[in-house]
């Protein structure tokens, strides 16, 4: 595929989606082609972002079985997603997949397991893997500028609950499950992937707040390197907006990442904390390495290992507290590619 362009499907139209939509509009090797949803109202508005007609469907199967399409992008509800990437990947396309890439960690892993059979790209919509500074403070892990990581305390909260009244993301036949599995979800990956910890056990209190879904969620886990962390999700912000903070300790420095993208490092050798303001150069965004990847000139930044290891810490949560004592989180052993 080096000298063509990617012939790409939309499978959602929805808001999502149409961000998606104008980032790939606007890339020389992409070559936008047909949109599913059943909804008529999403599929008029993706149009408009698009500013030409290409043939919609109200049924991404019917989209891939009648159009001449190399890969998709998905945009749907999250319980959605298992089926259609699978769907896709049986019929010889790429995906994007947004997050979460499966509600479940059987879904999850067959995911994978396909995604290695068939040798097509498989990429899930956790951006922040492309941002300077958590590609800075991945490195400094890795090359043991912090020594060995010892413990974690992360903090998300989010206006979510009253933004989702009357939506689909309170009805866990359609979300899978509330804040953790949905803006949460990107703290839990982004986590996990700079300090390339995997967690071994669960411990969780959770607040539904009259709802059907997680909302706050008090959770502490143990990881297979002995690491200790908390990770607390709080869906009932009163303010708008979103709060984060990360701190990550290791037995020769720790990290700060702050509200504002503030980063700070202090190490053995300094005399007082540093902040970081130089993170280095940017390398894109989650829609142009899906088309590199698939046209050969960059490996996939976000693989399904990511969605993997999200879903099992995830799962293991949902279980601690309903069960109310500490779970191990359940592995199966797949190729981490």
């Amino acid at each position: 595929m080096a000298e063509k362009r990617v012939r790409l499907g939309f499978i959602g139209t929805g808001g999502n989606a149409r961000g998606h939509i104008a980032q790939m509009n606007q890339l020389a090797d992409v070559e936008i082609v047909a949109f599913a949803d059943p909804s008529e109202q999403s599929l008029k508005l993706a149009l408009e972002r698009l500013g030409r007609q290409v043939p919609t469907f109200a049924d991404h199967r019917e989209m891939i079985s009648r159009s001449a399409l190399d890969a998709v992008v998905i945009s749907t509800p999250h319980t959605l997603h298992y089926e259609q990437a699978l769907y896709a990947l049986e019929h010889g396309l790429h995906v994007e997949v947004e997050k979460p890439m499966a509600c479940t960690s059987a879904h999850a892993r067959a995911l994978v397991q396909k995604q290695q059979e068939t040798g097509k790209v498989l990429s899930i919509g956790y951006q922040r893997h492309f941002e300077p500074r958590f590609r800075w403070v991945r490195e400094q892990i890795a090359a043991g500028r912090i020594g060995r990581v010892t413990f974690l305390q992360c903090y998300q909260s989010q206006n979510w609950l009253r933004g989702q009244q009357g939506r689909w993301r309170l009805d866990p036949a359609l979300s899978g499950g509330g804040q953790l599995n949905d803006s949460g979800s990107h703290l839990v990956d982004i986590v996990l992937w700079i300090t390339a910890l995997e967690a071994a056990e669960a411990s969780a209190y959770i607040d539904m707040r009259g709802t059907a879904v997680d909302i706050n969620s008090a959770v502490s886990v143990r990881f297979t390197n002995g690491a200790v962390g908390n990770i607390s999700i709080v869906g009932d912000q009163v303010a708008k907006g979103m709060w984060e903070d990360v701190t990550i300790a290791g037995d020769k420095g720790i990290i700060w990442m702050r509200q504002g993208g503030h980063v700070w490092i202090a190490t053995e050798d300094m005399l007082a904390p540093q902040e970081v303001t130089d993170f280095g150069p940017s390398i894109g965004g989650k829609d142009q390495n899906l088309i590199d990847a698939i046209l050969g000139r960059a490996e996939i930044q976000v693989p399904p290992i990511c969605g993997l290891r999200v879903i099992e810490l995830t799962e293991a949560v949902w279980r601690a507290a309903e069960q109310g004592r500490p779970v191990a989180v359940e592995k199966v052993d797949v190729a981490a590619r």
